[in-house]
């Protein structure tokens, strides 16, 4: 028996060095990634004026006139990801709606694994779909639409990141306890007056961070925005024109034709560390309204 309980506080102690080991190499990989772009990132400022990099409307560091102005590429992202959460966050949000408040329990089992499907098909395909079908359908309705361009792909990008938004939204929707239901409906509410005033506010904090999750993805976004966007950097918020946003222009320049260590090839480092603090503060803003609502409504 002895043995039998020594044996079970060395399995518990292994089981806590293994996960106390992934942890650290977890910690440990993110705080090297933050070094690498935060080095290179210094090295690219000693070269450039911040100044520009922030304020320079072209970007143009592969040419002989070079230009670091990141807001072309800035305009391009949240053009882009604007496009694709317009049209992902009602869709997400009525489709979760549904699951949690009117689909039978049977339903919701075999229409959610459904949708989430959406996610798990590569961003290549996407990519292509995009160029192929979804811009030259667009063009039939709209003639001045460019053969790349910043709406086409946005719309597919919206597409891909509806079920981010729909299961997280569900999720937190369905965990609302089944009591501030009854206490609504017995005051005579109506079930759309239920999921609209009781359910959604009292689940807000997990409806925001699969808004915010959605964003940061569409943000994220390489290879749609890559093969039907265009790659052509320029401050615009026309979505009928070719762009190209931060994560596009890092896959240009990755592609070999660059020699390391060169200005041109710093500046990936540079854009990289625009998107790390975007998304940064984008998580920062999500927990302040997390933290702010649960204190309203649980």
């Amino acid at each position: 028996m002895r043995q039998q309980i020594k044996r079970g506080y060395v399995g518990e102690r292994a089981i806590h060095l293994v996960l106390f080991v992934c942890g650290t190499l977890s910690i440990v990989t993110t705080l090297g990634i933050v070094a690498v772009l935060l080095f290179e990132t210094v090295e690219f400022f000693r070269e450039v004026s911040i100044v520009e990099f922030l304020t320079d409307p072209q970007w143009t560091p592969l040419f002989a006139d070079k230009h670091f102005g990141v807001l072309s590429l800035v305009s391009g992202t949240v053009l882009t990801a604007g496009i694709a959460i317009s049209v992902a966050m009602p869709i997400g949000l009525l489709s979760a709606t549904y699951l949690s408040e009117y689909a039978s329990e049977g339903v919701r089992r075999t229409l959610k694994p459904l949708l989430e499907i959406l996610a798990g098909i590569p961003t290549v395909v996407y990519g292509y779909f995009a160029l192929l079908f979804v811009t030259p359908l667009l063009q039939a309705v709209i003639p001045s639409l460019s053969g790349f361009n910043a709406l086409g792909p946005g719309i597919v990008m919206g597409v891909m990141i509806i079920p981010m938004i729909s299961s997280l939204s569900e999720d937190a929707m369905y965990a609302v306890p089944q009591s501030l239901r009854e206490a609504a409906y017995a005051l005579g509410s109506s079930k759309l007056q239920v999921a609209l005033k009781v359910v959604v506010p009292a689940a807000f904090s997990g409806i925001a961070a699969s808004l915010l999750l959605a964003v940061s993805r569409a943000i994220g976004e390489t290879m749609i925005l890559a093969i039907a966007a265009g790659q052509q950097p320029r401050l615009t918020l026309n979505p009928l024109v070719p762009i190209e946003t931060m994560t596009a222009y890092i896959v240009q320049v990755s592609l070999g034709d660059t020699p390391t260590g060169t200005i041109e090839y710093r500046t990936i480092f540079a854009v990289g560390m625009m998107l790390f603090v975007s998304t940064l503060g984008l998580n920062l803003i999500s927990q302040w309204f997390r933290e702010r609502f649960r204190e309203q409504y649980e």
